[in-house]
């Protein structure tokens, strides 16, 4: 079976196979690593011998050799996606898993730290014992003590702490999970590190196994200090989803109560006390306050409007209720000998010659009842 698509220009593309759906989807985000692509092309087909599987390679904006590279390589199970730009690790995840048509999704890094040769314990374990997330742990982390080992301990505690996912290496990309879990992640940002919370959320079942880690010997680390700031707030964007995406109010109405309460207290205060200093900060509290309940209500009314299956009209009909039929036809008005409809339902105007607007009528005393929507 071939398949054909059209071009933006109407002009018939070149005609492509159809592949069977494969067993595994292993997605690699590339970002200038050329000199890494020929050893990391050739571990994977070599741990995925015998397997049924598609190697989906994104180019996230590299500005050496990778493109040029990944061509010179590529096979019939070897697609590469080419971003416009260099959007960012979960970006360019987040494109490779929606091409991805695989029972199962393999991510792994493209700097040849993490090794492919784990993946298929990993699917096996994920289809023997029914796990939605197998989540890889290095065991023996080839990195700096200082730069790398310490900072991801501490952001593993924190993040294991406040999500209540207990897993111990987030920052660990070798990670196996269900295909039809994609949709429900809600990639974006820098949120790749935190697909287990994410998933998580739509009640995936998860586990972690021990693979090993390599050093890198090729190109330069994209991770260092730098990247705290950025896991903090991602971090905040996370338990927001977790705890208060479907009920905001519960975040912004005790603390826009609070601190609307605090202003008119410090308001009243200031009035008895003469203090004007503390007249300002109660109107900054009661502004503040406001706002945040405002938020909330917004918040609120937008959940309203995601989870309404369609469009509400604004009012909710009793019943409709018509007269008796009567026979409307004008008594100057010529019978109709061969049935062409005039002077009837659906007739044609001789004049215009558009066809009447249809009409029915449900009969003598019929009440016709709209249920309650």
């Amino acid at each position: 079976m071939v398949q054909t698509s059209l071009n933006p220009h109407g002009q018939s593309a070149p005609e492509t196979p159809l592949r069977p759906q494969p067993r595994l989807s292993v997605v690699v985000p590339l970002y200038n690593e050329a000199a890494n692509l020929a050893p990391l092309l050739t571990r994977i087909r070599a741990a995925l011998t015998g397997w049924s599987y598609e190697l989906i390679l994104v180019d996230d904006g590299s500005r050496d050799a990778t493109v040029a590279t990944v061509r010179q390589l590529l096979d019939d199970r070897t697609t590469l996606l080419v971003l416009a730009r260099n959007y960012g690790q979960t970006s360019a995840m987040a494109a490779g898993m929606a091409a991805a048509t695989g029972n199962f999704v393999a991510t792994l890094d493209g700097d040849l730290q993490n090794d492919p040769a784990d993946i298929p314990a990993m699917v096996e374990r994920a289809e023997r014992e029914g796990w939605d997330v197998v989540a890889g742990r290095r065991a023996n982390r080839q990195d700096g003590l200082l730069l790398r080992k310490v900072p991801s301990r501490v952001a593993n505690a924190l993040i294991r702490r406040l999500t209540g996912v207990y897993l111990d290496d987030y920052g660990c990309t070798l990670k196996v999970f269900r295909r039809e879990l994609v949709p429900h992640l809600g990639l974006y940002g820098q949120l790749h590190r935190f697909i287990p919370p994410l998933a998580h959320r739509q009640g995936a079942r998860m586990t972690q196994v021990d693979v090993r880690h390599h050093p890198r010997l090729h190109g330069q680390s994209n991770y260092g200090l730098g990247r705290i700031g950025p896991v903090l707030t991602d971090l905040t964007t996370v338990l927001y989803l977790l705890r208060y995406a479907h009920r905001p109010m519960r975040l912004f109405g005790p603390v826009g109560a609070g601190l609307l309460l605090a202003g008119l207290g410090s308001g009243v205060w200031a009035l008895a006390a003469g203090l004007g200093w503390l007249g300002a900060a109660a109107v900054a509290l009661i502004v503040g306050g406001l706002n945040l309940l405002g938020m909330g209500m917004l918040a609120e009314m937008q959940m309203r409007q995601a989870h309404e299956p369609a469009p509400q009209p604004p009012y909710r009909l009793r019943s409709v209720e018509t007269g008796p039929a009567v026979n409307h036809q004008s008594v100057h008005e010529p019978a109709d000998p061969v049935g062409n409809g005039w002077g009837t339902s659906g007739s044609v105007s001789s004049a215009s010659g558009f066809a009447a607007p249809e009409t029915r009528t449900p009969g003598v005393g019929i009440r016709q009842h709209v249920a309650d929507q």
